[in-house]
């Protein structure tokens, strides 16, 4: 194989290579992001739960304030009761009574509604500590996980770095470094490899002399479609009968 046509190759690989580096790379903040923005929900979703719990008490503070003084007002109609001296008095008084005793059932009711309402509270508060927990743990994890791995792609971009440069300057034609730069910034990927008279990358057929010349590997070829530069793998032999015998122990 042409020399030149080799290293492309290579250079190929290493540009691959740092571009899966670099994506990595750019991809952490946001990554992080979105591990800090679930830590922020979870928050947000306890921090809403106890919340609702304070208005809750609240409001019972306020419903138990208007139950006691129901109560003192019926406790007071019961002993006036005991006072009056006319049967109008005594209906008037009563009807009072029992109007009290209204207000008392309805403030009961608010009682034992906010008593499931409390409990409900509860259960969705202990939920959302559980979620804040799981949150915490797998930020903590993933964080830890995306910085590393940050490090080491970083760590992966100095060496293809340093391979490119070695790369570059063993090139006998260094023009062929300018058409593979070209031709990566137009298509992403500069070399292809050919196969069945066809580039493999772009699957447009090539015409039967320049699949010709791809296949000595002793040139630089492009393909017409893509203008993809362009290499041939040989199939492999196939092991011959002895060789088979021998791996088999025969």
């Amino acid at each position: 194989m042409l020399p030149d046509l080799a290293r492309l190759i290579e250079l190929q690989e290493i540009e691959s290579k740092a571009a899966v580096a670099n994506k990595a790379i750019a991809d952490a903040p946001g990554r992080i992001a979105a591990l800090d923005a679930l830590l922020h929900d979870a928050t947000a979703a306890l921090d809403n739960a106890k919340h609702a719990l304070a208005e809750s008490k609240t409001r019972r503070g306020f419903v138990d304030k208007d139950l006691a003084a129901v109560q003192q007002r019926q406790s007071k109609y019961k002993d006036q009761l005991m006072q009056v001296k006319t049967n109008d008095e005594f209906r008037a008084m009563q009807h009072q009574i029992e109007a009290a005793a209204a207000d008392v059932g309805q403030y009961e009711e608010k009682i034992l509604i906010n008593m499931m309402e409390v409990d409900e509270i509860n259960a969705t508060i202990k939920k959302a500590e559980a979620a804040l927990k799981a949150a915490q743990s797998k930020v903590s994890a993933e964080r830890g996980a995306i910085e590393q791995d940050v490090k080491t792609q970083q760590g992966v971009l100095a060496e293809t770095t340093a391979a490119r440069a070695r790369l570059v300057a063993a090139m006998d034609n260094k023009g062929v470094v300018e058409s593979f730069e070209r031709i990566a910034k137009v298509r992403g990927t500069a070399v292809a490899r050919a196969e069945g008279e066809r580039c493999t990358v772009c699957q447009v057929r090539l015409r039967p002399a320049v699949f010709v010349q791809v296949l000595k590997n002793d040139q630089i070829v492009q393909c017409d479609s893509c203008n993809r530069i362009l290499y041939f793998v040989p199939p492999s032999a196939p092991a011959s009968p002895a060789s088979a015998s021998a791996r088999n122990g025969s």
